[in-house]
């Protein structure tokens, strides 16, 4: 059994152990097409005996590139900037790359300024930014980077690439299925004004029961909460009274709050009251009653922006203009039916 080795393998002892040059050993671990299979089995076999790991830093003097990409991220507990997060370090995976993420819990000038020095110290080939409000757009025009950059989700800066969903196509989609079902107010329980997000599916509710020929009711305002959708649940059935038959809430977190205020009034979901979130998720299928919802393919939109990256990184035509939209999906569940006879 060999002895345990004071220092790490290294590209030498790789090419000493499968008998071959340093050169070899490179092309074999570059991918080469100009080496003989035999070789090439020598020479992982030895990698794989020496337990040989490559060295990034050296890599990355040689090739200019260290294959990292940083993030920074704004509100990354909630449902849906974790699950870009995550969807974008397994695009990042796929592609051979890792991601180096700094996480804000505010996003100024100042605050994305010292994230972005931060990650440039640590090396990184490319940017991604998922940071939802409207402050955002502003605070990424006012900065240079060193490198190429792609905004993920809603606020965008101008003149940046970037992906995200059609928030304005969901609330449509959301409001238009409590219109066909027979109800003629929709309610809405919108999320926080400078979230970019929030104010696009307020926009497209709003557009839906204009084209009905709907006025559409003052919306409420949440914080993305579970208790800020109770809290406006509540104000609802105070301020709409008999009124109250269908509600559209910006996320499907305030959703469930609502559903439960509606429940202490007194008022069944949906024989009384249909509601409709947005997200779609994991516990919506289990919410009582199932919620009703519109699902945002958030693989979707990470495989899309790292791709976009990468184009720029390595230099390749886009294949996609630099702002990729993403269609979003109602799921119809047992929250919503058409309103209760008179």
């Amino acid at each position: 059994m060999a002895q345990p080795s004071l220092r790490p393998p290294t590209m030498a002892d790789v090419a000493r152990r499968a008998g071959v040059s340093h050169q070899t050993v490179s092309r074999v671990l570059g991918d080469h097409p100009n080496v003989r299979d035999d070789t090439r089995a020598k020479v992982l076999n030895a990698i794989g005996e020496l337990g040989y790991r490559r060295n990034s830093s050296a890599r990355a003097l040689v090739t200019r590139r260290t294959r990292n990409l940083g993030v920074i991220a704004s509100n990354s507990t909630l449902y849906g900037p974790a699950s870009t997060l995550f969807a974008l370090e397994e695009a990042a995976r796929a592609e051979g790359y890792l991601v180096s993420t700094v996480s804000l819990r505010k996003l100024t000038v100042k605050t994305l300024s010292e994230a972005l020095d931060r990650l440039i110290e640590g090396g990184v080939d490319g940017l991604l930014t998922v940071a939802p409000q409207q402050s955002a757009a502003a605070a990424l025009t006012e900065l240079s980077t060193p490198f190429p950059v792609v905004t993920v989700g809603s606020g965008s800066g101008a003149g940046v690439p970037g992906v995200s969903v059609d928030q304005h196509l969901g609330a449509r989609l959301a409001t238009g299925h409590l219109l066909d079902a027979g109800h003629r107010r929709v309610w809405h329980v919108a999320g926080p004004e400078d979230w970019q997000e929030a104010q696009d599916r307020a926009d497209g509710w709003r557009a839906a029961l204009e084209g009905a020929g709907i006025e559409p009711p003052e919306p409420l305002s949440g914080d993305w909460s579970p208790l800020s959708g109770y809290r406006a649940g509540q104000e609802l059935v105070g301020r709409a009274g008999r009124e109250l038959t269908a509600v559209f809430v910006a996320n499907d977190q305030m959703a469930l709050g609502v559903l439960r205020a509606l429940r202490e009034a007194g008022l069944r979901t949906p024989h009384d009251v249909a509601v409709v979130g947005f997200d779609d998720v994991p516990e919506a299928e289990f919410f009582a009653p199932p919620l009703t919802t519109v699902r945002q393919d958030f693989t979707a939109v990470g495989r899309r922006s790292i791709t976009l990256l990468l184009d720029q990184i390595e230099g390749r035509e886009p294949a996609a203009p630099p702002r990729i939209v993403i269609e979003p999906h109602l799921i119809v569940r047992t929250s919503t039916s058409p309103p209760r006879s008179p």
